[in-house]
């Protein structure tokens, strides 16, 4: 029987949005059942239809006099796979049309036939009028349709950032640039770009601070140089800030919290392959898989360990030279990579985030020597959960001093409480990190 990827993205659609699993579960398990450039179409609709929720499902809702509901409501995912080829891919409205209608069958519901059809015809015939009558009404579309993010999210980020609040949303929806991590054990930021040059692989531009490179198109990780043999890793720009702002030092015994995939546990010891020792922590079991499958491509070591970094139930009792905490949050910053976290993530969700950060804070800054930097990470624009908290935590804490992160290139200052990366400024994911010293 011939596998249907609209189907597959339908069913994984429906997984995300209306049981709640997360995208990065969901397919690769419909990847599974795939080969070849069809893993890569398929991961471009779901992706698609993420992206654009709201303003596919506006698009549904004109054509449908009821909405599906119940055993039906994975068809009005496919509906919406439907659109999306229509509205913002290159595949002829034909083969969409019919290759949509066709997955009514692998769905098994026949009956479903009719309705797919219509409604995706429907949408042909009336798409040219409906887009010049949207232009005409655009200001009249809520916020959630205009922008396709979730309203309680605009309004945060509204609140948050007046000036840059649309730069943000824009580059959410864009799709995410691949950054390269040079492995410095073999080669040279340099030395490797003359590599990508003789590979024909196309440079889009250099991170002056961390020298990280980012490509002009993503690739197959199978085609960079030395990728099997640990010369490079895939990492943004942003997340390889962290290795350089923790600064460490030889014989420095350094902890990495919340540390799967582990890419930043990587870093750390290939830019001071002279430390003392790596711990690496993560509450759960499974991700650390990873970690384990990185160490082992780079050729690296370290002590890893499965452990919440908000109880001390595994540390040994020696204390920490620096310490890396990339804090539980709630990824507002890589949206573009993670289009299910528009949906996934709860307005009520951050306050207790912002709490869990706190114990977390609280407790492993305990286990950090005097004299001692910890490093605060999150993957986050929300303030709450970074300026605002690394301010409560220095408050607090009569022996945490803010360290300035300043430097080339570095939209920050010296008042600054941490230095915030958005989205949409150095096409890096969003990103915070807050510098703390722990006085003797």
């Amino acid at each position: 029987m011939t596998i249907n990827i609209r189907a597959l993205a339908a069913k994984c659609c429906y997984a995300v949005i209306d049981k709640g699993r997360s995208l990065s579960d969901e397919l690769p398990k419909q990847q599974d059942k795939l080969l070849g450039k069809d893993k890569g179409l398929l991961q471009e609709i779901c992706y698609g239809v993420l992206r654009y929720l709201p303003e596919l499902e506006n698009d549904v809702r004109h054509l449908m006099q009821k909405p599906l509901k119940g055993k039906q409501r994975v068809f009005h995912f496919l509906l919406l796979v439907g659109v999306y080829q229509i509205r913002y891919m290159r595949i002829p409205d034909h083969a969409a049309v019919s290759e949509t209608v066709s997955a009514t069958s692998t769905l098994k519901n026949r009956h479903m036939k009719a309705l797919v059809n219509a409604v995706l015809r429907g949408f042909l015939r009336t798409q040219e009028a409906a887009s010049k009558l949207e232009n005409k009404t655009d200001k009249n579309l809520p916020d959630s349709i205009k922008y396709n993010h979730p309203s309680w999210f605009i309004k945060k980020i509204q609140q948050s950032y007046p000036e840059q609040w649309q730069g943000i949303l824009d580059a959410n929806q864009q799709r995410p640039p691949m950054w390269l991590r040079t492995n410095q054990q073999h080669h040279t930021s340099e030395q490797y770009q003359a590599l990508l040059i003789a590979a024909e692989i196309d440079i889009a531009n250099i991170e002056v601070n961390s020298q990280a490179i980012a490509l002009a198109h993503p690739i197959d990780v199978a085609k960079l140089p030395g990728f099997e043999q640990g010369w490079v890793s895939v990492q943004d720009g942003a997340a390889q800030q962290a290795a350089r702002l923790l600064d460490c030092q030889p014989n420095d015994v350094v902890l990495d919290c919340c540390a799967a995939p582990g890419g930043k546990t990587c870093h750390i010891i290939e830019l001071t392959p002279d430390i003392a020792s790596m711990t690496a922590i993560d509450i759960e079991e499974g991700r650390l898989t990873r970690v384990h499958e990185n160490l082992a491509r780079l050729g690296l070591t370290a002590k890893v360990i499965t452990a919440d970094a908000a109880s001390k139930d595994w540390w040994s009792g020696e204390l920490f030279d620096r310490i890396l905490l990339d804090a539980p949050c709630s990824g507002t910053g890589v949206i573009r990579r993670h289009p299910d976290i528009k949906w996934l993530r709860k307005a009520d969700d951050i306050d207790k985030l912002v709490i869990l950060q706190q114990q977390i804070l609280d407790n492993i800054w305990s286990l950090l020597k005097p004299g001692g930097t910890l490093l605060y990470a999150t993957c986050s624009v929300l303030p709450e959960e970074n300026c605002q908290q690394i301010a409560r935590f220095v408050e607090q804490n009569q022996d945490a001093q803010l360290i300035a992160i300043t430097g080339n290139n570095l939209d920050t200052d010296e008042n600054s409480i941490g230095w915030q990366l958005l989205p949409d400024a150095k096409n890096m994911d969003g990103f915070y990190y807050a510098k703390l010293l722990k006085l003797k």
